[in-house]
Parts: structure tokens; sequence; C-alpha cells
């Protein structure tokens, strides 16, 4: 089966790959899960209903091959951040957690609807790389008690530790014993991505537990796979809680749509293959709603089953319907086994799980690059420091303030003539340029718009001032495509006070789009300084100065 019909609408007959891809996949999901499921703080049969609902969903209506559309490491974590700020017994977050994913499917929908999938791009991706990491720090810290066997209480992550550290003499060995050995298993399996190394673990772990009574060592059980439906009864909510609960989805959409489509651009860029965001905010949308219907969980393209089945090497999406349905048989022939499984193991599952994202070499790379590293910082330090919810929301609005602070504050550069070519640069990186006599240029390095128009022309203004021998001020806008208002004020007003000096003001770089409001504004001796280049506008100054000195009246320029 070629590429592009694997990526294409339909769905062709499965191929024998995209049968050994599915039954990999399913052994990962199963133990995945559980996994997920207990971060959440909910039974992990809502896990499973919710990755069988996602897949068949997602092949219906998504458009890339490789994605599986189940419960996710990050959005269970985030989910679980949302239900601990509700009060309530454990049925009323059952009701809150389904109401969640239905809104965060109604929110697809409705971004789908608005045509909000170049939104994508706003996600910055040190937010992601840095978000990621403090998750999986802060997840893999709290498999620990479930891995020594002594519980810790504590309401953030200093206490955590501290109180991790004090339980050590009380730590049973059985459980470190237990879960080494499950992470040696899957760790060392990698080099054979077709073995279903966290379903052996599970099966292994669980078969050793009923066999010998591991509990009499310490080793707690997981329990029995609830997969019954209930009907949902209806909490006691007020107004105020609901609009608390549609505040607190959106972060959960965020992560889950920033998740997916970067799982999902990865393989489709690896492979050729071509993916709508738009039709993947549709897909996701729908896939959450039949989550809720199902009283799943929230479902996204998670990272590490969407590189098991590609590494399994699936050829169309027939790979993620076949791990659905492999899924579902599993469960029902060995739940009861399953419900041996110790957490140690479990929780072992976990932290392989999430191993890679605690890969430093990203966050590295921002560093040596020195680059958006702060932003990354703020992210994961947000996460761990003040939770999951509120980390994400303060990692994205650090990106946007960094952002800001930089298109408000441009690098103002002074130009001048590379030797021998048409070209003009910075003059402080290129000591070698020539500055033309009796002219001053000057190049923003951000667009101008109403946060920066008035300080930079000011700046600009100020410089020129200092400089009693320049007659002629050219402003470069190679940087700025479009003016607004604020903007086109403020390049009018700079002209005057240019012109009050005794000095001409001169456009480069100017586009058609700027000439144009320049025009509508009635400002036609700017239109008329204005040059499309900066070799043009510095040969209009050359004859304007040469015409002043010739003719001695440098009052009238």
């Amino acid at each position: 089966m070629d590429e592009a019909a694997a990526s294409s609408g339909s769905l062709k007959k499965p191929g024998s790959r995209d049968i050994v891809a599915g039954l990999s996949v399913a052994g990962l999901l199963l133990p995945e899960a559980v996994a997920y499921a207990t971060i959440a703080g909910l039974p992990p049969g809502r896990a499973v209903y919710a990755a069988v609902a996602g897949c068949f969903v997602y092949a219906w209506i998504g458009r890339s091959r490789f994605a599986v559309v189940s419960a996710t490491s990050s959005s269970a974590a985030i989910l679980a951040a949302m239900l601990a700020t509700f009060p309530g017994d454990a049925a009323t977050k059952s009701v809150l957690a389904t109401l969640a994913i239905a809104i965060a499917g109604l929110v697809f929908l409705a971004a789908r609807a608005f045509r909000l999938g170049l939104l994508t791009g706003f996600i910055a991706r040190p937010v992601l790389r840095g978000f990621a990491f403090g998750l999986a720090v802060s997840i893999i810290l709290h498999q620990l008690p479930s891995i020594t066997g002594v519980p810790v209480k504590a309401d953030d992550i200093f206490d955590f530790i501290a109180g991790l550290v004090k339980t050590i003499p009380e730590w049973k060995p059985a459980g470190p014993i237990a879960a080494a050995l499950s992470l040696a298993v899957l760790f060392g399996t990698r080099r054979w991505p077709l073995f279903p190394a966290a379903f052996a673990v599970v099966i292994v772990g669980a078969s050793l537990s009923l066999a010998f009574d591991l509990p009499r060592y310490g080793l707690k059980e997981t329990g029995l796979l609830s997969l019954t439906l209930e009907w949902p009864h209806w909490p006691n909510l007020a107004l105020a809680d609901i609009s608390r609960l549609i505040q607190l989805t959106l972060p959960l959409v965020l992560i889950l749509f920033a998740e997916s489509w970067g799982t999902m651009r990865a393989l489709a860029l690896r492979h050729g293959d071509t993916i709508e965001p738009d039709r993947e905010l549709a897909a996701l949308g729908l896939c959450n709603l039949a989550a809720a219907l199902v009283q799943g969980m929230p479902v996204g393209a998670g990272f590490s089953a969407g590189n098991a089945n590609e590494a399994a090497g699936a050829e169309s999406r027939w790979s993620s319907v076949i791990a659905a349905g492999a899924l579902a048989v599993l469960v029902v022939i060995a739940s009861g086994l399953i419900a041996h499984l110790p957490e140690a193991v479990l929780a072992a599952i976990v932290i392989s799980a999430l191993a890679h994202a605690l890969d430093p070499s990203p966050l590295i790379r921002l560093w040596k690059i020195d680059r958006d590293q702060w932003i990354a910082l703020a992210a994961a330090g947000g996460v761990l420091v003040f939770g999951v919810v509120n980390g994400m929301l303060l990692a994205v609005a650090f990106s946007v303030a960094a952002l800001m602070s930089r298109l408000a504050l441009p690098q103002i550069a002074r130009l001048g003539r590379l030797p021998g070519t048409h070209d003009f640069a910075d003059i402080a990186r290129h000591p070698e340029a020539q500055v033309p006599e009796h002219v001053g240029i000057w190049r923003p390095s951000e667009p101008l718009f109403f946060a920066n128009a008035e300080r930079t022309l000011a700046t600009i203004a100020t410089e020129a001032e200092r400089d009693p021998a320049i007659k002629v001020v050219i402003l470069s806008l190679e940087e700025t495509f479009n003016l607004d208002s604020t903007a086109l004020e403020a390049i009018q007003e700079t002209d005057k006070r240019i012109a009050a000096n005794g000095r001409t003001f001169l456009l480069a770089r100017a586009r058609d789009p700027v000439r144009d409001i320049l025009t509508a504004a009635g400002a036609d001796k700017l239109v008329g300084w204005a040059y499309y280049s900066v070799e043009d506008a510095a040969e209009a100054a050359r004859q304007i100065v040469t015409q002043a000195i010739s003719s001695r009246i440098p009052e009238t320029i």
C-alpha cells in the first residue's frame, strides 16, 4: 500500500503489517490504560473504553496513519489536577470527569468550526518540551510511593520529596526489586520494537503475584478492572462550579491538541504524509465525545503509542482499529489475571513510558543556541511547583510575555553599505560597512505596530538629532509588511519632528500595503519619499545632500 493511499480518506483492506502493528500496540495500550487511569484516579476500565472508542472513531475521521488515539499521561495528569479542585466522593468526580471530556470534545469541534487549526503555530515548542519534562518528573516522582509501599501525602513537590525521604526506613524491599526487574526488561527489550514488552511484563508480573502470593511480601495489587458502565447521576453543582469546570477544561484541550498534533506532524513529516490541522481538530472532538459517551477518559494521539505503531510497521489507520479490537479481547480474557498485577510493576511501566520525556538534549540545545531556554525552564518549573494546570498556563503566559517583550523592544541597527556591494548591514556587526556621508539609515529588528512604534521611532529621531552632520534620515521598513493606525501616526509624527530640525525623512523597503495606507491617510509627501530598496533610498539621499551642498542652502533640506 503506498503512502498517499495510506493517508487518504478511504480505508482499504488492512495489510499484514497493519495486523502485526495493531496487535503490538494493543500489548502496549493495556498496561498504559491501567497506568494512566491510576494517574487520573479513575477506574482502569475507563481508560480501556476510551482507547477502544478513540481508536475506532479516529480511524473513521482522522487522517494520520500512525496516530493511536487513547488516554495519555499528560491529559490524565491534568484531569487528576482538575478533579482535585472539586469536593465530592468518587461517584461525583466520575461524573465531573465525564463532563470535562464532553466539554473538551465540544471545544475541539468549536475550534474546527472557526478553523482555528492555524493556532497550532502559537504553541511554542520550548513550552511543550519544558512542560513534558516537568510533567514526566512529577509523574515519575509520584510513582515512587507505589514502588516503596509507603504512601506520602503532601501539598507541593517540595513537601512530597521531603516526605519521601523521611519514609526511607519504612520502605519495603520487595517493591523496589520488582520495579527494578520490570524496568530492566522494559528498557532491555527496546531494541526489538515488535516485542510487546509492557504487555509481557504485565502478564508475567500478575502471574508471579498470583502464583507466589506476592502481597504477603508487601506488594499491593491493582485489583479488578471495573468494566461496568453505570448510569451517571448529575452532581449538585452551582453555576460557578460549571463555569470553573469549563475554564479548567481549556488547558486540557490545549495539551491534548499540542501533544496530538506534535505526534501526528512529526510522524507525517517523517514519511511524507499530509494531514490538516482543522481535520484533526474535528477528529479529536468526536473522539472525546465518544470517550465521554462510554464514560472513558480524555483521549489524544499519544507519543509512545504513535511511535510504537510506526516502529511496528503500520501502513494505514487499520492498525489502530485492530489495536482497539485486540485490546477489548485482551481485557475480557485477561482481566482476572491483570487484577493481580503488583502496583510496583505498574509504576515501572509508567516510568518506562515517560522515560523519553526525560531526555535533556532538547533543553540543553536551547541553552547552546541561547534561545527560549527560560521559557522551557518556566514550563518545567511551573509544572513542578504550581501543578499541572497552573504550570501549563504559566508557561503559555511566559512565552506570550517573552514574545511581546521582544516585539515591543526591538533592536535598532544603523546600517552601512558593505564595500563593493549594494547590500546594507548593521555597522555594529560589520565595521567594514561604510556609512553614507550626511545620511543616517536605521532598521528596527521587528515590525512596527502599536506596542513599539512610538518608542522605536522616537529613539531613531533622538539618535539622528545627536549627530548634526546628518541631513537625511532613512527608516528601513524591511520587517514591516503593513501598518496599523498607531504605527502610521507615529511615522507621520516622526516625519514632522525630523523636518522641524531641518532634515529630510525617507522610507526604504516600503512595500505596497505600507504605501496604500500612507496614501489613504493623505501622506502624499511620505509616499513620494518611499522607496522599495535601501539602495534606492540611499541614492535619493545622496542627491538631496549633493543638491543642498551645491546650492549652499541647508535650511531648505
